[in-house]
Formats: C-alpha cells, structure tokens, sequence
C-alpha cells in the first residue's frame, strides 16, 4: 500500500470553530451539544439554543486533539474545531477521524496549549493513494470489511455468553412496572463496605510493562492508562473506583490504581447488584465539585451517603440485581437487532 500526505484545509477547506454556550445559559432540547472529553463521546448536553448546527457525516477535533466522527446533527462549543468531510461516503469519514486523530492527538494539546481550528487547517495528515491519488475505494472497502469482522465477532461472543437472549423474565417486567414505586432509604458508603482505599502514586517513567491494568483518573479507555507488571496493590474485581473527579466506574478484573483512585469494597455483592451500586455512587460523587483543585478522595468516599431500594429499611439487594438483568436485556437487545441488520446487509450485498 502506497501512502501520501496531504493538508486538510486543501482537502475539505478551512475548519470552523464552535462557539461558546455556558452551562447556566443552555436551554434544555434535542440537539447534541459537543464540548472537549472523552466521556459520552464530548456530548455534555442536548439543547434548544439557537446556535449553529453541523452537518452530519463530519469530524471534530476537541481541545486536546482528540478526533471523533459525527453521524448525526450537532452543536458545539468554541473548544471545538469540525472539519467538513459531509460530502465523503461514510466509511471514508471514519477512516480519515482515524488519520487525523493518530496525527492530532499526540499531548501536544493540553489546557495551555489548546487545539484550535487554525490547528486542524495546518495538519497534514497519511493516507492510502492508488498512483498518486487518494484511494478513497480502499479506504471504504478497508471500513466496510473491518465492520462485517467486527460483527461477525460480536454475533459469536452473543452465541456463546448467552447474552443474545433478551427475553425478560415475568420478574423484570415487573420490576420495570414498579420501579417508580420502589421505596428508596439513604446509606453511607463507609457503613455499607468498610473505609474505602486510596492508590498509590505510580510515575510514568516508573511503570514497567505488564498486564494488569493501571487505573488513573479520566474517562477515557475507562481511566486504564497503562498495563504494568510494578510490584503494587492489587484491588479485587467486582469493587468500584471513584476518581479524582468524583466518576464512579464498575471493575469486574483486578487492577492497580494511583493515588487519584478511591477503591469501595463492594466485592462480596452479587455482580449486579455492585453495578447498582456503582451508579448510585456516581449519582451522588460526580455532581462537579470535585476538579483539579479540589480531588475526590478515600475519605471522601466513606463520608459519601447514597441512595438504594430498600425493604425492611434495609439495601434490597435483590431488587437491584433484577433491575440491572432488566436494563442489560432492553440494552442487548438493541445491539441484537443490529448485529442482525448488519448481517442481513452483508448478506445481501455479498449475493448481488
């Protein structure tokens, strides 16, 4: 495969930038409203504001150079930059998000140095050229066949867990039914799982590699910033961390963590019902208090109340369980039917 540089502005003229929109002046509404993070994809609100939607079929590149692809209709704030791709077949917008962002988000960006649109109009970018032009058939081609494996996987992994199995059970239909009527009690956290435990600091220079995963604070990869093989303390699967931002996340493996992770001992929970759990913990932790300049930390965590379905004024456990099987399904479900979808357009074009 042949490759060219080529700059973006020449390819998809000049970037444009977001604008401003403070939290205290959006209007509740149904337009996706994208700001710089990782966490739900940069969408931070849906708003009814008069602003200036973007195409679908278009790329943004945050603040810190991160590069996601927009199927869909949005708005975005001034730490955005869209780079007009709308008239590219899908599969070729997506392919090109991933040239960009391999070239943008390098941590050069940070909050000193921000990413601007004036960035994205300089950035040269790699990509597959067929004599001397650029192969945009090899790049669909390329997209397409990496989503059919793709789904082929996911429909195998379905099979074999069980999961493709969304039919709810007369017990969770109830408990959907209910759920507005469930009796709700405030718990400590401390009283329900013992004092909570705070990582140790772990420099990057210091990390040796492994395979167990190393958990920071941030949203992305879920806050696993490196896989180590360091000689630290290892949290049991089935726990929560909570990190220095107050974001609650649910841990099924064992890890290791820095000392911007509280860890809460919720291992001798049933697994769904330590996922309940988790979201009430976040509910109550992540509410923006906790920033750069104020950490969430372990004894924050032990003087965290939260809420939970009791019965007999006590954590009901089994009720939560139900709840998170129910939600599990309604979600496979949708991922079912479109792994399905999938497949039968892969069929089709496959047999014209």
């Amino acid at each position: 495969m042949e490759w060219g540089v080529f700059n973006l502005e020449e390819l998809f003229g000049k970037s444009t930038r977001g604008k401003r929109l403070k939290s205290e002046d959006r209007i509740s509404g149904t337009l996706p409203f994208v700001t710089a993070g990782e966490k739900d994809e940069g969408i931070s609100a849906f708003i009814g504001n008069d602003v200036t939607v973007f195409s679908e079929n278009t790329i943004t590149i945050d603040m810190f150079g991160s590069a996601k692809y927009r199927n869909y209709k949005y708005g975005c704030d001034d730490h955005i930059a869209v780079v007009h791709t709308q008239k590219l077949p899908k599969p070729v917008a997506i392919f090109i998000t991933s040239a960009i962002h391999k070239k943008s988000y390098t941590g050069e960006f940070h909050y000193g140095r921000n990413f601007y649109a004036k960035d994205a109009d300089i950035l040269n970018i790699s990509l597959p050229t067929n004599n001397g032009k650029i192969d945009f058939e090899f790049m669909e081609s390329f997209i397409a066949e990496l989503e059919a494996e793709r789904i082929a996987e996911l429909e195998a992994y379905l099979l074999a867990t069980g999961l493709k199995d969304y039919t709810l059970t007369d017990e969770e239909k109830q408990v959907l039914d209910d759920f507005e009527n469930i009796k709700w009690g405030t718990f400590n956290l401390e009283k329900l799982f013992g004092k909570s435990t705070r990582g140790k600091r772990l420099k990057s220079a210091d990390r040796i590699s492994g395979n167990l995963p190393f958990v920071t604070a941030g949203e992305t990869d879920e806050g696993i910033s490196a896989f180590i093989g360091n000689d630290v303390n290892i949290f049991p699967k089935n726990t929560t961390t909570i990190d220095m931002f107050g974001s609650a996340k649910y841990r099924n493996y064992r890890y290791g963590g820095d000392d911007h992770i509280a860890v809460v001992y919720t291992e001798k929970l049933p697994k769904l019902a330590s996922i309940f759990v988790t979201t009430a913990i976040h509910k109550s932790s992540y509410n923006g208090q906790f920033n750069y300049g104020r950490n969430f930390y372990a004894k924050d965590a032990d003087e965290l109340n939260i809420s939970l379905p009791i019965q007999n004024n006590q954590p009901n456990y089994a009720i939560m369980e139900t709840f998170i099987s129910a939600i599990q399904k309604l979600v496979i479900k949708e991922v079912v039917l479109y792994a399905d979808r999938k497949i039968a357009a892969t069929k089709t074009v496959v047999n014209k």
